[in-house]
């Protein structure tokens, strides 16, 4: 079963590194890379400074730990623990794997941390902004399917990598937003309301 599961794995990021041309190369190379997105960070703090005010500083420290959770968990509870080969790395097939400027990082690919950050900032933004900024999740959603879709596309991930990198994003950016919004509701509201 996991063998099988493996091979599908494989099979999968070869078809879908497969499906590449110079244009796609240089926009899935950009998309991929940490500072492209510095703006929509931006923008986010905006969304949050707008509708959190003082309590910025509250939803940074929460963001900080989240990422520090993501990135964490993603490198010592599943790389240093599994160690699963990146696709461009794997003997058996990184003959085969698309590489834009030849950058594979590092040796070990199981979970993607790219994909755990990217969904946890997603679900943690969409749980504290959600209900306050209008088509803001689906926005959120598009931007991590596409940063975690690169990842396979430039051949440093397979699928199974970004998706359980994802489930694990997920997670921690829902229980800490969730935690967030019910600290946030029953001790700030309350004391702004003077209750």
């Amino acid at each position: 079963m996991i063998e099988q599961l493996i091979n599908w794995d494989k099979s999968m990021l070869l078809f879908l590194n497969g499906m590449h041309n110079s244009f796609w190369d240089f926009m899935m190379y950009w998309v991929s890379y940490k500072f492209t997105w510095i703006p929509f960070y931006l923008f986010l703090l905006f969304l949050v400074i707008k509708n959190y005010k003082i309590r910025t500083i509250d939803v940074l420290i929460c963001a900080a730990l989240l990422v520090a959770c993501t990135d964490l968990c993603s490198v010592h509870l599943f790389k240093e623990v599994f160690h699963r080969l990146r696709p461009c790395q794997d003997p058996t097939i990184k003959d085969m794997v698309h590489l834009v400027n030849g950058d594979c990082g590092g040796l070990y690919g199981f979970v993607s941390s790219h994909a755990a950050n990217t969904f946890g900032v997603c679900f943690f933004a969409i749980n504290i902004l959600g209900k306050k900024v209008k088509h803001l999740t689906v926005v959120l959603i598009v931007w991590a399917i596409v940063v975690s879709y690169s990842r396979i596309y430039l051949g440093v991930h397979y699928p199974l990598d970004v998706l359980c990198g994802a489930i694990i994003g997920i997670l921690f950016g829902s229980v800490i937003g969730k935690t967030f919004i019910w600290y946030y509701n029953k001790y700030i509201l309350k004391k702004v309301n003077g209750q």
